[in-house]
């Protein structure tokens, strides 16, 4: 083909992040072309857990109530446990993912949203669908190969159909590379990749197996399966048994010890090997088992230096890549892509200036160094419950000798039970990692912070416990709102986004919402504002917006499409209208 397509935005990946971005994207009213080299939408359930942030991003543009219809509900992921086989003995549990009823009241303030179960599977398509019902040309078996830029914002990309095999050309004023951990844009752009040493291999056995009558005194979506009095082969020494669908389709990820040989022959295994480990896992051989897939991945630690460079911006796993643990994977695509789509949609209107494109690297790369770093601590927080019940012990004997200590009712045991015990308590930080799920804090000219003081420290355990503050560059608090004669509530999350600024204020604050008005008519850029309080536009009934806006009634909080804080003025001040248009042209980086 010798006619070049031409569009302003394309997109390489139609995963988690390319179609978020295309959902996104199109909310603003922006289409273009998707390209896949896929054959379709993944195959096999991948990533998984789907946190508050994310859905918070999905609802903005009313996709999480189908994406939470499709899920399994937070209660299905109620525990996670330790056992010696699914149907077999229980060596502990942990509360999981806001179930824990010490912490429910945490997670009820951070968010409007809920933890659910969504299988990439599940989740692909609902994104892709609605990308292309919004007007998205989706290619799937179609391969980035190249670009070049002959000139400013032109883009010619290079691509191929895996059908065909006929190549063509792409002309775009946008490239966006979401093309997974073996991102081919990563590779043209040479951008460089932080990576620390591997943490091995992990093969995941996809299968259906009704364990439905086993889970009614053992819910929970994952399951660490172990058995030190036994040799097993090298590739399936431990297994975590993930639900996929409740209870009959099941992800069994085998794990080959610490320090293995991941490359040697007995790593290799056959599918009736597969099926004899996959039943000693179960441990009851009533049960019938389907393999559907088998797959191997790599457990990576690895992050871009910077997310973008000019007119081309990469997000998803392409630029960052670790383990699921925390269960932060596709949570981190779907908010890449939130974060990119306004700026871009903005720019492209000119209600912004170009440099306002220049934030998206810095807010989100420091994000990614931090979920990835998370991610591969989880897995090391495992270490000390492996080591206490022996399981990283080579010798199947001393494995038995240290299993049998348990048992001891003197002083050995009691050490033996407190290791294991602190052991376990050590993983909290992977299955209820609030803090690490929604205590971004951005830190670019797309947040007007020179009003303010230094920046609130994060809590102690900031893994944990999210900060929830209005200061500029964290997320807007979550509060339950309602209207003097109540109707159903809904969220101070609920009034901001949807495309544009949010001004928020309170008694006395008339002004604040006479200069938006004002300041959006000269900018030609929306601002909804909103007074909450004492008979005002909605009514604050549970006193909690009063608790977390940290500014006065007569204050504002300014909040950006993606709501986060973009400003707050604590008080009333003299010419509001003047400082609103500094602060927006600011965020904006828009002159004149």
């Amino acid at each position: 083909m010798s006619d070049i397509i031409k569009t302003d935005l394309l997109i390489v990946g139609a995963g988690p992040a390319g179609a978020a971005l295309a959902c996104f994207l199109a909310s603003h009213g922006r289409t273009g072309i998707m390209i896949s080299a896929a054959p379709g939408c993944a195959e096999t359930p991948r990533a998984h857990i789907t946190n508050m942030a994310a859905l918070e991003c999905l609802r903005d543009i009313g996709l999480d109530k189908q994406c939470v219809e499709a899920a399994s509900p937070g209660h299905n992921m109620a525990h996670t446990r330790w056992c010696h086989s699914m149907a077999g003995e229980e060596y502990a549990r942990l509360y999981s993912w806001g179930n824990d009823p010490k912490r429910q009241g945490d997670y009820d303030a951070a968010s409007p949203c809920d933890h659910v179960d969504l299988p990439q599977t599940e989740l692909e398509p609902i994104l892709t669908r609605r990308a292309v019902h919004r007007g998205w040309t989706l290619r799937f078996n179609t391969s980035f190969l190249t670009f070049s830029r002959p000139e400013p914002d032109v883009i010619i990309s290079e691509v191929r159909d895996e059908v065909t095999k006929q190549t063509y050309k792409i002309q775009s004023r946008f490239l966006f590379g979401c093309d997974g951990a073996r991102s081919q844009v990563i590779r043209e752009l040479r951008i460089p990749l932080i990576k620390k040493p591997g943490q091995g291999l992990a093969l995941n056995v996809l299968l259906k197996a009704d364990m439905s009558h086993l889970v009614a005194n053992r819910t929970g979506n994952l399951h660490w399966v172990f058995q030190p009095e036994k040799e097993h082969p090298a590739w399936g020494w431990a297994c975590i048994v993930r639900m996929v669908k409740p209870w009959d389709e099941w992800m069994f990820i085998f794990l080959p010890p610490p320090g293995a040989d991941v490359k040697a022959d007995d790593m290799i295994a056959t599918k009736e090997e597969y099926l004899k480990r996959s039943r000693e896992v179960i441990g009851d051989d009533s049960v019938d088992i389907e393999i559907l897939d088998v797959s191997k991945w790599w457990i990576n630690e690895t992050v871009a230096e910077y997310y973008s460079d000019g007119n081309i911006f990469c997000l998803g796993d392409a630029v960052h890549r670790h383990p699921p643990f925390n269960g932060l994977g596709s949570n981190t695509c779907i908010q890449d892509a939130f974060n990119l789509a306004w700026k871009i949609s903005y720019v492209m209107s000119g209600q912004a200036g170009p440099e306002l494109l220049d934030t998206y690297s810095l807010e989100r790369q420091p994000v990614g160094v931090g979920v990835i770093t998370r991610a591969n601590q989880g897995l090391r927080d495992h270490l000390p419950w492996l080591q206490a019940i022996g399981m990283t012990e080579p010798d199947v004997e001393k494995r038995k000798a240290i299993l049998a200590e348990f048992e001891d009712k003197g002083e050995t045991g009691r050490q033996r039970r407190d290791r294991f015990f602190k052991g376990i308590e050590n993983t909290g930080t992977e299955f209820h990692g609030l803090g690490i799920e929604m205590n971004q804090q951005y830190r670019s000219d797309a947040v007007y912070q020179l009003d303010e003081p230094d920046a609130p420290p994060l809590p102690e355990d900031a893994v944990r416990q999210r900060l929830i503050s209005t200061y500029p560059g964290m997320r807007l608090p979550h509060a339950w709102l309602n209207t003097r004669v109540p109707g159903k509530k809904f969220s101070t999350i609920d009034l901001a986004g949807h495309g544009g600024f949010c001004l928020f204020t309170g008694p006395g604050g008339q002004a604040w919402k006479e200069a938006a008005s004002k300041v959006a008519d000269e900018l030609g850029v929306p601002i909804k504002s909103y007074s909450i309080g004492w008979k005002e536009d909605y009514e604050d009934v549970y006193f909690d917006w009063l608790k977390r806006r940290e500014v006065e009634e007569d204050g504002c909080v300014l909040v950006r499409p993606d709501r986060f804080v973009a400003w707050r003025s604590k008080a009333m001040i003299e010419d509001p209208k003047a400082k609103l248009e500094v602060v927006m042209r600011h965020v904006l980086r828009k002159t004149g």
